[in-house]
């Protein structure tokens, strides 16, 4: 037997059960706009992103390759440059070498020719002796070199007589 509470429960609770339903329907609907949003940016982003495979990055590498080319032609043009104005500057420090040593010889000789003969003898003594002082250290370099040589010598003359000496105690 079923009363009218009890069909009053069912019905309720079916009608609970419909109502819970349709909450769940309404919540997936909500959550599928949602997942659907978010695959629209995420297919938005994914478009963007092949559009940059497809063209973007393209361009991005073509500019890179051309300043790539442009730093080294830069560089290029810094060494010739640098090149250029080093030999620029060591010919005028020869140059100016020459000239300066030029103007001290001229300066030199009228300085020469505007002294009396006295000093000018002294001026020529001076050279000279310059000269023979250059002959000597020369030639004592050349007898130090030889005294060493008989030093070594000796030495090894020496050496060979304390030895004999030495065998001959020996024997």
């Amino acid at each position: 037997v079923v009363t009218r509470d009890d069909v009053e429960e069912s019905l309720k609770a079916k009608w609970h059960y419909v109502k819970d339903k349709e909450q769940l329907l309404k919540d997936l609907r909500s959550q599928i706009e949602e997942t659907e949003q978010k695959l629209s940016v995420k297919q938005s982003e994914r478009d963007y992103w092949l559009e940059y495979k497809n063209v973007g990055s393209k361009i991005q590498a073509e500019k890179i390759m051309n300043l790539e080319k442009d730093i080294k032609e830069v560089k290029d043009d810094l060494h010739r440059t640098t090149e250029y104005y080093r030999d620029a500057l060591k010919a005028v420090e020869e140059e100016y070498d020459r000239l300066v040593k030029f103007s001290l010889d001229q300066a030199v000789e009228n300085a020469v020719r505007s002294l009396d003969k006295n000093s000018r003898r002294v001026i020529e003594e001076n050279e000279w002796l310059k000269e023979e002082i250059k002959m000597y250290q020369k030639e004592v370099s050349d007898l130090e070199a030889s005294i060493q040589l008989l030093q070594e010598e000796n030495i090894s003359l020496v050496t060979k007589l304390i030895d004999g000496k030495l065998e001959n105690l020996t024997i």
